[in-house]
């Protein structure tokens, strides 16, 4: 696995690749998991090459003490990369990725201003922004989202249409734990006892329930309940248990 750190270097790799190699690309902040592994596996699969990048995107952090306390784990995440025979690694900086000091930006007008935008003011303009950077720059001809974070894959996969890009957007199941907790990196900050009572938000929130009793019956359980929310056929949660935020989403079949 070849690790790349700037910009300008991966572009000069990426030149000499060849048209008929495919590149799969999965864009994180580190922190990896099987979540992670997963889209890394799919990636692999369907790609001549592929492609991880790990940077913790400031400008996606609407509250700066989520961004000071976002878990930090290169050495793990290297040794996870390795062995599913990642190719290339890209790890940007700051100063590499942001140039222009954030003056520039990605927005949209309407999916990003519900549910999860209007929870997190300019969450949605640092995750666009961000990742169109990470596709201009890599130009992959496949990119691997998680659908945990499923208003997030639907605007980045708008985006990619909205401006014409060759990489095609491809959303990817969310893996979860024998509970039915989506996988994330914020998991790690619980501690053991709350790990545990943080179990209930999957049992309760994929209860044949409304979203009206669900947060009645989350708020019982020690939750704060940011909302529950049914939206083209899916329902969307987001809540908070001892000050870190979990979010899940669900398909309507009924």
């Amino acid at each position: 696995m070849q690790i790349v750190k700037t910009a300008e270097e991966f572009k000069a790799i990426r030149k000499s690749i060849a048209d008929t190699q495919s590149i799969g690309f999965v864009p994180t902040m580190g922190n990896l998991h099987d979540g992670h592994a997963s889209l890394l596996a799919k990636a692999k699969l369907e790609n001549t090459l592929t492609v991880l990048s790990i940077f913790i995107n400031p400008t996606q952090f609407n509250n700066p003490e989520d961004f000071k306390h976002y878990p930090k784990s290169l050495d793990h995440d290297i040794t996870l990369a390795e062995a599913l025979n990642t190719d290339y690694l890209f790890l940007p900086n700051n100063r590499d990725i942001y140039p222009d000091n954030y003056n520039y930006k990605i927005t949209e007008s309407e999916l990003s201003r519900i549910l999860e935008g209007k929870f997190r003011p300019g969450h949605f303009e640092g995750v666009l922004t961000i990742v169109l950077k990470l596709l201009l720059i890599t130009k992959p001809t496949r990119a691997y989202f998680g659908e945990k974070d499923y208003q997030q894959f639907i605007l980045v996969k708008n985006m990619a249409q909205a401006f014409f890009l060759d990489t095609q957007i491809i959303g990817c199941e969310t893996i979860r734990n024998e509970n039915k907790l989506p996988l994330s990196s914020r998991n790690n900050r619980f501690t053991a006892e709350q790990f545990e009572k943080v179990q209930n938000f999957p049992k309760i929130f994929h209860d044949n329930l409304s979203p009206e009793e669900i947060t009645a019956e989350l708020m019982k359980a020690g939750f704060e309940v940011e909302y529950i929310q049914d939206y083209h056929s899916r329902r969307f949660a987001a809540v908070k248990f001892g000050g870190i935020r979990l979010i899940d989403n669900v398909e309507i079949t009924s």
